[in-house]
């Protein structure tokens, strides 16, 4: 019994964490031109370690300027640069998290 509710806790855990991502994230870029895979590339292609890449992205949500934006400036004339997270630190770092795995190409090849 204390094994299930182990697990069950667990698993409300890794869904709760996840539903930043999905509730925060996914529900604003879904109307992007450019795709969370596509610019998870772009990022990846800059800065190719997980903690740079995490760092980068942090940063950037928490104060985003055209400046250190990856995306090209034609992007940014059409659409501006994002508004600052509402999200807290926690929060930003477990939309990473679920955002890094399940894009990151070296953990999905199996």
């Amino acid at each position: 019994m204390r094994k299930i509710m182990l697990l069950i806790f667990l698993t409300w855990g890794l869904d709760a964490k996840s539903s930043v991502y999905k509730d925060v994230c996914v529900k604003c870029h879904k109307y992007q031109p450019a795709s969370l895979e596509k610019m998870f590339m772009v990022y990846l292609k800059t800065y190719s370690v997980e903690l740079s890449f995490k760092v980068s992205l942090k940063e950037y949500l928490q104060n985003p300027t055209e400046k250190n934006s990856l995306i090209g400036s034609a992007f940014i004339q059409n659409f501006s640069v994002k508004n600052t997270s509402e999200l807290n630190d926690t929060q930003i770092d477990e939309a990473l998290d679920t955002y890094w795995d399940l894009y990151n190409p070296k953990d999905n090849l199996k």
